[in-house]
């Protein structure tokens, strides 16, 4: 049975620092490609950052030079490391595994909130 799990997210001012984790069972973590999405109220799910097997870090513009994404592959965990926190910054954030395109798994969220 494939779980991720996020923990992390919470109540936070602008201009703080937040890390995002998520742990993996179930899968062969080391060969998946790892992301971490939000979806704020009213609009789509957007891809924040992901990782390659390799560790290549890939961010949306908006994130470039606050956040960084990285993994731990014999811990089966990715983080993300969010610095200057804006309120549009505010979302659920989930972490997503993917291989291929059959094989594609998604956390139940963990909330965070940008505000003073």
């Amino acid at each position: 049975q494939v779980q991720l799990v996020e923990s992390g997210g919470t109540l936070v001012q602008p201009g703080k620092s937040l890390r995002l984790s998520c742990t993996a069972s179930g899968i062969l973590f080391s060969i998946f490609t790892m992301g971490w999405y939000r979806q704020a109220p009213g609009k789509e799910r957007e891809l924040v950052a992901g990782i390659t097997p390799g560790g290549t870090p890939t961010y949306v513009d908006s994130v470039k030079g606050r956040f960084a994404i990285s993994r731990d592959n014999a811990k089966k965990m990715v983080y993300l490391e969010m610095n200057s926190l804006k309120p549009e910054d505010t979302a659920v954030y989930y972490c997503n595994a993917r291989y291929g395109g059959a094989r594609d798994y998604w956390g139940q969220g963990t909330q965070v909130t940008v505000s003073s």
